[in-house]
Formats: structure tokens, sequence, C-alpha cells
């Protein structure tokens, strides 16, 4: 069973994806977001189906993953992932590397938490099929955009966040209508926290799996500690359930922010049952011709700047192999097609 994790991030996947590691047949690593990093790079590899191209990619990705920011810990040798390929893709290496990731725990399944793969569902559809699970993990998007602004990673204003939340959902949406309803479970992050047992043990069912208490218990594990310590942005997967983490939007974000977001997003929040604050009720959906979309643009690029300054010593020594990595591979030249 290979089970994708879809949505958006800071959604509280890395606390689901701690619950569910806790199972003991099913591995959930902190992801390198293989998919998402590597199919924008695509075209510096050339042709895949040259045996040289293919191998130079599959390098890439495995060292990606071996200097992952919060480490695996398993040994991983090319030929054996080469081997595991049944063809010359970029979502054959990533199913490749997971499989002996999941291998080395002595776990049969596997779950990848990188929301983002919700980008790339045509891909993973065909090279899984029936052994694929959608796992969607969805959370009212005022309170994900407000997390993001405070986060390092991602978009800043609530017009960029709030467009990409927007696509994200309506992707996670339509693979509910056209995966076998077997394949496709969708979670709200309230209902987790709200009543986490319940919650959890309709999760189990749908991936055939026995509840366990240790899925409550998930901030004292071991998988817990290597996540809390390799970030500050991970650090609140050392604390049990927060059921009070919710609809702090309210306080948190400007009304201004609040109709900027429900704007470019209403659509979505609406489809999921959260009822919007403004656009609807008080004011009209805002629309932004090309000035206003550049300077939201200019503002976007400001606080990205800013976010990254604000990044500890340490937070940014983890990051750095990985960063440096993508660095070294997007100087290169495109290779012959």
């Amino acid at each position: 069973m290979k089970i994708f994790m879809i949505g958006t991030q800071r959604s509280g996947s890395n606390l689901l994806r701690l619950m569910v590691n806790q199972a003991p047949d099913i591995a959930a690593p902190h992801p390198p977001h293989i998919l998402e990093r590597f199919a924008p790079l695509l075209p510096l590899y050339g042709d895949l189906s040259v045996e040289g191209n293919f191998c130079r990619l599959l390098d890439d990705v495995v060292h990606m993953v071996e200097v992952n920011p919060v480490p695996w810990g398993v040994t991983f040798d090319r030929a054996d992932i080469r081997r595991r390929c049944r063809d010359n893709s970029l979502v054959a290496i990533f199913g490749s590397v997971m499989d002996r990731m999941a291998e080395a725990q002595g776990k049969p399944d596997w779950m990848c938490k990188s929301l983002a793969n919700v980008h790339f569902l045509p891909e993973i559809e065909r090279y899984f099929g029936s052994e694929a699970r959608y796992l969607y993990l969805y959370r009212d998007g005022r309170d994900v955009c407000l997390s993001f602004m405070k986060a390092v990673v991602g978009e800043k204003t609530a017009f960029h966040i709030g467009r990409q939340w927007n696509v994200e959902q309506q992707l996670a949406l339509k693979c509910g209508e056209r995966v076998p309803g077997a394949q496709y479970f969708s979670l709200s992050y309230e209902t987790l926290t709200g009543n986490p047992e319940p919650a959890l043990r309709k999760l189990c069912e749908w991936l055939g799996i026995e509840f366990r208490a240790e899925m409550l218990d998930f901030h004292n594990s071991d998988e817990a500690g290597r996540t809390a310590s390799s970030g500050k942005m991970w650090e609140n997967v050392r604390k049990p359930v927060m059921a009070d983490n919710s609809r702090k939007w309210l306080k948190g974000m400007t009304q201004d922010q609040i109709i900027d977001f429900e704007s470019v997003a209403g659509d979505s929040l609406t489809a999921l049952g959260y009822p919007l604050e403004f656009v609807g009720k008080t004011c009209p959906a805002r629309s932004y011709d090309d000035a206003a979309v550049a300077a939201l643009d200019a503002e976007n690029k400001r606080l990205k700047g800013t976010a990254r300054e604000e990044l500890s010593p340490e937070d940014a020594a983890a990051r750095k192999p990985q960063e440096d990595l993508l660095a070294r591979i997007r100087s290169r030249t495109a290779q012959p097609a």
C-alpha cells in the first residue's frame, strides 16, 4: 500500500504523519519532497530513456534524501534503487526510494506526507495504479494562511497563499471524484484535533489496519524527537494534540487580509464547509488588475526575504546541504534530448 497525503502544507501533516508512523506496518518519514523539487529540474537531465541521464537523476534524488534535514537513517545502494524502478521516470525513482525506506524499517507499506504531490497526481496514478491510496488532509485555509505568514517557507501575502491553497484544494477534490472510492479518504484538521481518537479509528479502518493507542502518544516517539530537533517550524510535534489550534485567523489576520484570502479562495472554503466572514456578506470579492498583482508580487517577495533573514542559524545549517545540492543541479547545462 502506497499512501499519498495530499492538500496544502501547514494543515497538520506532520501531526498526522507521526500518528500514522506509529502503526507497525506503515513507514511515514519526513519527506524530502522529491517530486516537487525535481519535476521542475527534469529538462536539465535530457531524455530519461538514455541510461546515463536517468542514472544521473537517480543519483541526485538519492543524494537529496541522504541530506534530508530530518535524517532517515537508511543506507541506499544506487544499483538496488535502479533495479526497483519499473520505468525510467522520476516517479519510479521516488517509489523505489520509498520502498527501500519502508523495507529498512521492516514495514510493508509507506506514506508520503509531501502534500505538494497533489500537483503530480496523473503521474502518480499512472505508475502506482490500484496500489495508491489518497489521504486528503484539509484545514480552514485562513488558518493555513496565518501559519504560512509566520513560517520560513511558502508564500507570504494572503492573496498569494489563498490563490495557491484554492488551486490545491480543487486538485484534491477532483482526485476524489476521479479515483475509486476505496482509494480516497478526506479528513479535516479540525476533526483530527477536536476528537482525535474517533478520527484515527476511521482512518485506520480505511487503511485496513488496527488502531493503536500509541498513535495518540505520537509526541513521545523517537521520530517526533528527530523532527522537532531538526527545525523550529516542527517544534510543535513534541506537544500533544492541540485541540484549540483552530480559528486563530479571526484574531491573527487583519480584515483586509481575510478579504484578500476569501476573494481568491472563497469557492474552496465554501466547498469544504468553512463559512466566509466578509466576502458575500459585508463586501464583494475583490478583483485584481495587473497593477494590483504586481504590487502584491513585490510585497510577497519582500516578505519572503524578511522570513529568510529571520531563519535561525541552526535551521539554516540543517537546510543548507539540500539547498546547495539543488543550486549545483540548477547550474548545470541541460543534457541533449
